[in-house]
């Protein structure tokens, strides 16, 4: 797991990017990346979520100036990348046809089980769906999500805690205390 950015070093970063550093430009893509990633997964199929990603990106970039707060780009540029959304109608057959995932290694059965647990995770209320791709899908730790979406550590446990709940009862998978009842 890797430590934490420090506020002062997204605002830092924000701030050479508004002054037009491609440094810069690039720290934050690479930066907050996985968090566009996971909220745009969470919502359409995997090619279509990297052409929105860089959408996504292309606008914030365009709009850095009127970012006030540098230190919670984080935050920023998940609302626009929630407001970068297509057509749901248009998403839906996107998904239907999609053959998400694509994870290089994985067996048949391995591609099956994770196409059905991200089927089930695009089904979560949005705040569970988010924290859940950033943790399954994207790899971040506790504190990454918390750091990238602004969010308390407190709030992502309790999300990724929560989420985890709903995609056990959505995959009929059996939670521990149940278990230990037999």
């Amino acid at each position: 797991m890797k430590a934490a950015t420090p506020p002062q070093d997204i605002a830092r970063h924000v701030q050479a990017a508004q002054r037009g550093s491609q440094v810069a430009f690039a720290w934050l893509y690479r930066s907050f990346a996985p968090l566009v990633h996971a909220i745009h997964l969470g919502m359409t199929s995997r090619a279509r979520a990297e052409e929105l990603t860089q959408e996504t990106f292309a606008v914030a970039f365009g709009k850095l100036d009127q970012l006030r707060e540098p230190e919670r780009f984080g935050p920023w540029i998940a609302m626009i990348a929630r407001r970068t959304r297509p057509v749901i109608a248009v998403e839906e057959r996107d998904l239907a046809d999609a053959d998400d995932p694509a994870w290089p290694g994985a067996g048949p059965e391995s591609m099956a089980q994770a196409s059905e647990a991200l089927r089930a995770i695009r089904q979560l209320p949005e705040a569970y769906r988010e924290t859940l791709i950033l943790r399954l899908v994207e790899g971040l730790s506790g504190p990454e999500i918390a750091q990238l979406t602004g969010l308390t550590p407190q709030s992502v446990r309790v999300n990724l805690h929560r989420g985890m709940g709903r995609l056990r009862d959505a995959l009929g998978i059996a939670r521990q205390e149940e278990m230990s009842d037999d």
